[in-house]
């Protein structure tokens, strides 16, 4: 059993589960304060974007979580509405995170249907992005990466060196 075990550590795809991000992992950030996200990839900022967070400060949790669940055009649960709906507020792409003990399922970075409420504080508790945005996101952000969630007037080279995502 031990064996096995091991075995299914080393072959996860949350592996490493030690210090994690290291410098040139993905990671994401996003800052609260500002309405913005970073993607970190190979020790640099490649892109920022603009998102949407929640209504109150308290429904956006803050933290640094794991990427558990990605799906193309997710079905929204809450209102039983198909992936790819042009009615379906979760846009193109869903990026699912472990924040609050939930399984990736419950918290997301995601597209949306309305593209006029990216930049504001709106959402019930996602980060809502244009869906060409996240399409392009999705791309390059294996199950596994870190997301930091923060409202803070740093910057995000400043964070990433905090999160070890930067030298």
């Amino acid at each position: 059993m031990p064996i096995l075990f091991a075995l299914l550590l080393l072959i996860s795809p949350l592996w490493p589960l030690g210090d994690n991000p290291r410098v040139g992992d993905p990671m994401i950030i996003v800052n609260k304060q500002t309405n913005k996200l970073a993607f970190i990839r190979n020790g640099k900022i490649e892109r920022i974007y603009p998102v949407a967070t929640g209504k109150t400060n308290a429904l956006t949790p803050e933290g640094l979580f794991t990427v558990t669940v990605k799906a193309v055009n997710p079905y929204y649960r809450k209102k039983n509405i198909p992936g790819g709906a042009p009615n379906n507020p979760l846009g193109t792409r869903w990026i699912g995170f472990d924040a609050r003990g939930t399984d990736g399922r419950t918290y997301g970075i995601h597209g949306t249907n309305r593209p006029s409420s990216i930049g504001k504080y709106i959402t019930e508790g996602c980060v809502r992005m244009h869906n060409r945005d996240v399409e392009a996101l999705y791309l390059n952000v294996p199950l596994g990466t870190k997301v930091a969630i923060v409202k803070t007037s740093e910057s995000f080279q400043q964070l990433g060196k905090k999160y070890g995502a930067l030298k």
